[in-house]
């Protein structure tokens, strides 16, 4: 536990937080911008001596329950959050589950992604935004129910299930993506959404259930993709995945080199998709 720097840590998000900001009142003889201390006791359910003893570096080693009320008190982000946990000497205790919010930046790169297929992912697997494209490409994600517009139950139960033994690139991409699920249930161990997938997909699927009991532990990565469109016939694509550290979650975009047939037959598709639009 490093008392000084937590004392110095309390202090200066104390005084970043404004008092209408946790539903109190001003008042007009505060001579801090901030909370005043016995305000941040209160909010936190603790006694004022022992908040002003943490904060003057000589109070005892704070239980992760009071570290727990004092992030909540003092509206500390994630990182914040960590950081406290760090400096009394614990382990931050894991986030309650996958972020389904979208950074706004990350849906304007989708929408500039015109040529380019892209869709969104959280730690669960879970489709959570794409691009036009990417539609055009995979299947219009907007049709199905939420439930069905994740990777996990598209690879184990729908029609990706019966190509694992023929589609070399659906036998990788199964065995990668529930390398990633088990990595994801150890960042999330409360998460009831992901305790659920694994347990339907696991009841629907034998090759789920096989892959997920071999205990394999994996990030997902870049691979290539082979496919046949029923518009455009056969594709060869990149699959690149660019992760987004602050939600967890990752940006799955197909290319094509240029030059190729399947470079030109992703062209043709994006015209095809632009022409089926002006003719509305």
């Amino acid at each position: 536990m490093d008392r000084q720097e937590l004392a110095a840590f309390l202090r200066s998000r104390r005084d970043r937080v404004r008092p209408e900001d946790v539903g109190l009142k001003a008042g007009t003889r505060r001579r801090t911008p901030g909370l005043r201390r016995e305000e941040v006791a209160q909010l936190a359910g603790m006694s004022v001596d022992y908040y002003i003893r943490l904060e003057q570096g000589r109070g005892p080693r704070p239980s992760r329950q009071i570290l727990a009320a004092l992030a909540r008190a003092l509206r500390l982000t994630d990182d914040e959050r960590g950081h406290l946990y760090h400096l009394a000497g614990e382990t931050p205790e894991p986030p309650a589950g996958p972020s389904r919010e979208v950074p706004p930046g990350i849906l304007h790169l989708l929408e500039r992604l015109d040529d380019t297929p892209a869709y969104v992912l959280n730690a669960r697997h879970d489709i959570l935004a794409w691009n036009p494209l990417a539609a055009a490409l995979m299947t219009d994600f907007a049709a199905l129910p939420p439930g069905d517009r994740n990777v996990i139950r598209w690879l184990f139960t729908g029609p990706a299930a019966d190509r694992y033994d023929t589609d070399e690139y659906v036998a990788e991409l199964a065995g990668d993506s529930v390398a990633d699920l088990r990595a994801a249930a150890g960042r999330y161990p409360g998460d009831p959404g992901i305790a659920a997938l694994v347990a339907e997909v696991s009841a629907r699927s034998p090759l789920f259930a096989r892959l997920w009991d071999s205990g394999e532990v994996g990030i997902r990565r870049s691979s290539r993709k082979r496919m046949v469109h029923p518009v455009v016939g056969p594709l060869e694509l990149h699959c690149d995945v660019l992760y987004v550290p602050e939600r967890d979650q990752r940006v799955v975009l197909y290319t094509t080199a240029p030059g190729t047939p399947s470079h030109e037959a992703l062209k043709s598709l994006r015209e095809t998709r632009q022409d089926a639009l002006a003719a509305r």
